[in-house]
């Protein structure tokens, strides 16, 4: 069986209810803070609070950024439906004003380059691969707005989406759903909802420009609710990380997380729901994809961004091996396994970034443990270890190296001490 995470965006989604809901569904607040690192303590305090949503109990995520007056702080909670309400992206001196929302709120949050929010993202704690998909994200969102304004990339600022409290809301989602450790993240259609939104290029139908750049192929509906429902973060959020859209699958359901948005909408709960579990049907084995090519014509320091903007892009595995070529040369292996699905982006990383002229590809089968994440208290912090079972047999336990990385550097000591006080107060706790 594999682990699923399904986004259930039957009222829309956006940033701040996709990581309220992952909360919900028990990620630790602390945790998220931690991986922020400096962005949650130099510019901005982040918080996690219990509201209700047409009677449905939901956890609202909030970023109160240093210096913001009390309707900054809030989001413009009284005048918008989920997000910020600061969730497109423009260049130059263009700004979005939300509809309802008076001058006297206007929005003041900086332009940001992608070069500064990349900046800001390589100041957080974040791993290198969840850095990486960050980054990834973020250009994904200026190539939508370069499409939809005909400016360079290189030109394009991000004004609301640039604004500090969205960059957490896309980096604290990044880590959230790596932390959930998802072998499958599937989502339902997107209600996009409906009416009008107004910007400084004028008035858009819902969903905005950006909004259905960034939905792609993914399935959407309108349940008629005159509001902007998806937002471009939101939209940005699920499609990068969904491999499939439908109703939920079949699937035992070990974790629920409801995710509020800012307005407490009538008739209707204003909430994310995220649903987290295992496969209830799915067998051991599944069909994978393996992708290959030998470089001998590369500099090494090249290939250590390579895999990690493979893994960034969704790669199941990515590894080297040392080969010997024709005229005698050594050479490098470079072998990637991804979902068939995933093959035709990932080949054209492999091409952007390496001086391959060619991959080669073909599926194969394999077979999986059943494994899940347990938390094990030891000696000198909380570690997590990744559990995995042959039926009802476990066969192997091993704790997560992220964790032990990171308690080592707390307490200063090496790490191969960390890995084995978890590993006595793995044995002590299963004895």
């Amino acid at each position: 069986m594999s682990r699923i995470l399904y986004f259930d965006c039957f009222n829309g989604a956006s940033g701040d209810m996709v990581l309220g809901a992952l909360l919900d569904a028990g990620l630790p607040l602390e945790e998220l803070r931690r991986a922020l690192g400096s962005l949650a303590i130099d510019g901005a305090d982040v918080s996690a609070k219990r509201v209700l949503r047409a009677g449905v109990s939901a956890t609202k995520f909030v970023v109160e950024e240093h210096g913001q007056n009390a309707h900054e702080a809030t989001r413009h909670s009284h005048e918008h439906g989920h997000d910020h309400g600061h969730d497109h992206a423009h260049s130059g001196d263009l700004e979005h004003q939300h509809a309802h929302a008076p001058a006297a709120v206007a929005h003041h949050h900086s332009h940001r380059s992608l070069a500064e929010i990349n900046s800001l993202i390589d100041r957080s704690a974040l791993s290198a691969t969840a850095k990486e998909r960050a980054k990834e994200l973020f250009h994904r969102l200026g190539e939508a707005e370069a499409a939809i304004h005909q400016i360079p990339l290189e030109k394009i600022h991000l004004h609301e989406v640039g604004a500090l409290d969205s960059i957490i809301d896309i980096l604290g989602a990044v880590f959230a759903i790596e932390w959930f450790h998802a072998d499958r993240i599937v989502s339902s259609p997107l209600n996009v909802g409906g009416g009008m939104v107004h910007s400084a290029h004028g008035h858009f139908p819902v969903p905005a420009p950006a909004t259905v750049k960034l939905i792609g192929q993914a399935p959407v509906y309108s349940s008629g609710i005159q509001s902007e429902l998806v937002t471009p973060t939101g939209a940005l959020l699920v499609t990068s990380y969904a491999t499939a859209y439908g109703s939920m699958p079949s699937m035992t359901i070990d974790r629920v997380g409801y995710g509020a948005g800012d307005r407490d909408l009538p008739g209707t709960p204003n909430v994310l729901r995220v649903l987290v579990g295992e496969s209830a049907d799915q067998p051991h084995t599944e069909r994978i994809v393996m992708l290959q090519s030998e470089i001998d014509d590369m500099s090494p320091q090249l290939f250590g961004p390579l895999m990690e903007r493979l893994y960034a892009a969704g790669a199941l595995e990515v590894y080297f091996a040392s080969v010997q070529m024709k005229k005698n040369r050594p050479g490098t292996l470079l072998t990637v396994l991804a979902r068939p699905e995933q093959r035709s982006e990932l080949s054209a990383i492999v091409f952007r970034e390496t001086t391959t002229i060619g991959v080669r590809y073909h599926e194969v089968m394999r077979e999986r443990l059943e494994r899940e994440i347990v938390t094990i208290n030891t000696p000198l912090g909380a570690i997590r270890f990744k559990v995995a079972r042959l039926g009802e047999t476990i066969v192997n336990a091993a704790p997560e190296f992220e964790d032990c990385l990171r308690v080592a550097s707390e307490r200063g000591v090496p790490v191969k001490d960390v890995q084995a006080a978890a590993n006595r107060a793995y044995l002590n706790g299963k004895t």
